[in-house]
C-alpha cells in the first residue's frame, strides 16, 4: 500500500467501491448495447460459457430449482458477480494506482475469451468486451482521481509524498477544497450507474425490435381436421389439450434468443451424403407442407413435471430432404446444428421414417414459430426427447456416425438415443379437498406410433381402477383422462399408471432424468376434509 493510501481515511472505502461498481455497470451496459449491432454481450458470453462448462447434474439442479427462470437467474448471477468484482477493482485502485485497472482488464479478458470461443463465435464477437473495458477503465480512473483529490488536504504534495498530513478540523468549502472533487466523484458515479443501466435496457429493447421479422406460413398440402374440444372446459385445473404457445415450455442453453435474419437463413444438408444440398427459406416454404399434432417432451422433465406441451405443427417432412441428398450406408445419426452452435444427434432411422413424421417445422398452432421456440425453422421428432430430436434455430443437418461427431449433450453424459417414456400425470385434485365426489384427472403420453390405450388410478395402494380417456389426437399426441373418486376424510395417496397402445404398462421403476429420462409413477398426497 502506498504512503498516500495509508494516509487516506478508512471512511472513503465505500466511495472507491461505488466507483468500481459504477464503472463496471457502465461498461457492461455499453457492451450490451453495442452487441445489438456487433459481437456478443459480455455478460451473456460469460454466462453461455458457464452453461457449457458446468456439469450436467448442476444444470439439472438449476432447472429443478428455478424452472424456466434458470436463464434469468444465471444472467443475474453473472452480472452480480461481475459488479462485485468491479467494486473490488475500485478498492484495489484505492490501494495502488493502476491495480484496479488491472482487475478490469482481467474481467474484460474473461468476457472476450468467452465471446471469441463460443461454438458459433464470429471474428468480432469480442469487440463489446473490449469497448466495455475501455469505458470502465476511463470512468474508474476519472472517479478515483477525483476521490484522491478529495482525500488530500492543502499542502499535500501528492500520492508520492511521505510527509504526514493532518486533515483540517473544518475542511474548506471553496473550489480548491475537498468537498468539490468528492461531490464530482459521486456525481460521475451516479451518472455512470444510471447510464449503464439505461444502455443495457435500450440494448434489450433494440434486440427485440431488430428481431421482429416474420413469415407467412404456407397452407398444408392436405390440412388436418380441427382437433376436437378437450376436457379442460369442464374440469378446472386440467391441462389444456392444446397447449397455448405462450404457455409452451422452453428449456435450452441459449441465454439470449438468437436473432436470425430470414433473408440470410440457409439450411445446409451435408456429411456422408451423395448430393449435398443448401436450401433457402423461400425454397423450404415452397416445398409441400404437412400438419402434425405432436407432443414435445424435455428429458429434464421429472415425474409429474411441467416440461411437456402439445400443439399442431406445420412443416416439411425431414425424409423429403434426406431422400433428396441420398444418405449413404453406415450413417447412424443426423447431427443437427443450431444458429447458436448447439448440436443435437438424432437416429437417422427416426428422420427417415415417414410414418413417424419428423418435421422441419415453420409454424405452431397456426402461426409462425415464435423466436423463443426456434424461428424461423426448427426440427421436431415424435417419440424422442427434445435433446435428441427438436433442434431450434436450425441451420445444418449432417449425416454422420455417433463416434464421428458426438453431440453437445452426449459428451456431457446423456444417452445418445432416448425414446420418450410412457407416463401419466395427475393435474387435479388439489392437495386439500372436501369429502364426497372428487374428479381425478390429468394427461398421459406414449409416442413413436404407440399412443395411449388405457390409464388406471390407484387410491392408497389399492387395485388399479380404469380411468376414462378423453379425445384421441393420434399416436404422437397426449390423452386427457378422468377418474371419479368417492373421497373419504383423511390423508390419501393417489397414483396413476398409463398403458401404451401395444398394451405395455409404464414402468414403476424409479429413475432420474439423467441419462435418458425419468421413470416411475406419479403420485400425489391429498387431504380430504
Amino acid at each position: 500500500m502506498s504512503a498516500a493510501a495509508r494516509r487516506r481515511p478508512r471512511t472513503d472505502r465505500p466511495a472507491y467501491a461505488v466507483a468500481g461498481m459504477a464503472a463496471t455497470v457502465a461498461g457492461l451496459g455499453a457492451g450490451h448495447l453495442l452487441a445489438t449491432w456487433i459481437g456478443t454481450s459480455p455478460v451473456l458470453a460469460v454466462g453461455a460459457r458457464a452453461v457449457d462448462l458446468v456439469p450436467a447434474g448442476l444444470k439439472e439442479w438449476a432447472v429443478a430449482a428455478f424452472g424456466t427462470a434458470d436463464k434469468a437467474v444465471l444472467i443475474a448471477t453473472v452480472a452480480l458477480v461481475t459488479v462485485l468484482v468491479g467494486a473490488g477493482a475500485g478498492l484495489a485502485e484505492r490501494a495502488r494506482e493502476g491495480l484496479g485497472v488491472g482487475v478490469i482488464c482481467v474481467l474484460a479478458a474473461v468476457a472476450g475469451v468467452a465471446a471469441a470461443t463460443g461454438p458459433a463465435a464470429g471474428q468480432l464477437d469480442f469487440v463489446p468486451s473490449v469497448v466495455a473495458a475501455i469505458l470502465a477503465i476511463v470512468l474508474l480512473t476519472r472517479i478515483t482521481g477525483l476521490l484522491r483529490r478529495a482525500g488530500r488536504a492543502p499542502g499535500d504534495s501528492g500520492p508520492g509524498s511521505l510527509a504526514p498530513v493532518e486533515a483540517p478540523a473544518d475542511p474548506p468549502r471553496h473550489a480548491g477544497g475537498t468537498d468539490v472533487p468528492r461531490r464530482q466523484a459521486m456525481g460521475v458515479s451516479a451518472a455512470a450507474l444510471v447510464g449503464g443501466l439505461a444502455a443495457g435496457a435500450v440494448g434489450r429493447q433494440l434486440t427485440r425490435a431488430t428481431s421482429s421479422q416474420t413469415i407467412t406460413p404456407p397452407p398444408a398440402a392436405t390440412p388436418l381436421p380441427p382437433l376436437p374440444s378437450g376436457l379442460e372446459g369442464s374440469i378446472p385445473g386440467l391441462t389444456p389439450w392444446r397447449t397455448p404457445v405462450s404457455d409452451f415450455y422452453r428449456i435450452d442453453t441459449a441465454l439470449s434468443v438468437p436473432r436470425v435474419d430470414i433473408g440470410d437463413w440457409r439450411l445446409v444438408v451435408d456429411g456422408d451424403v451423395d448430393r449435398p444440398l443448401t436450401v433457402t427459406l423461400a425454397e423450404l416454404l415452397d416445398m409441400p407442407m404437412v400438419e402434425a399434432d405432436l407432443t414435445l417432451n424435455c428429458v429434464s422433465n421429472p415425474i409429474g413435471g411441467p416440461y411437456i406441451g402439445s400443439t399442431r405443427f406445420l412443416g416439411v417432412p425431414t425424409v423429403d430432404l434426406l431422400e433428396r441428398v441420398g444418405i449413404r450406408p453406415g450413417v447412424e445419426q443426423i447431427l443437427s446444428t443450431s444458429h447458436d452452435g448447439m448440436t443435437i444427434s438424432t437416429p437417422v432411422e427416426a428422420l427417415l421414417d415417414r410414418e413417424r413424421g419428423a418435421l422441419l417445422a415453420v409454424a405452431m398452432n397456426g402461426a409462425p414459430l415464435p423466436r423463443a421456440h426456434g424461428f424461423p425453422v426448427r426440427m421436431v421428432t415424435p417419440g424422442l426427447y427434445g435433446y435428441v430430436g427438436a433442434t431450434k434455430w436450425l441451420t445444418r443437418l449432417t449425416a454422420t456416425t455417433y463416434a464421428g461427431a458426438p453431440a453437445y449433450w452426449t459428451v456431457r453424459g446423456w444417452a445418445a438415443k432416448a425414446d420418450v417414456q410412457t407416463q401419466a400425470r395427475i393435474d387435479v385434485p388439489a392437495s386439500r379437498v372436501d369429502a364426497g365426489p372428487v374428479v381425478v384427472a390429468g394427461v398421459a403420453w406414449s409416442q413413436a406410433h404407440r399412443g395411449i390405450r388405457a390409464v388406471d388410478v390407484s387410491i392408497d395402494g389399492g387395485d388399479w381402477q380404469p380411468a376414462t380417456l378423453g379425445p384421441d389426437g393420434g399416436a404422437h399426441y397426449w390423452r386427457q383422462w378422468t377418474y371419479p373418486w368417492a373421497a373419504t376424510r383423511g390423508d390419501h395417496e393417489v397414483a396413476v399408471r398409463a398403458t401404451d397402445g401395444e398394451g405395455t404398462p409404464q414402468t414403476e421403476v424409479v429413475a432420474d432424468v439423467i441419462p435418458s429420462g425419468a421413470t416411475g409413477l406419479h403420485t400425489i398426497s391429498v387431504t380430504v376434509r
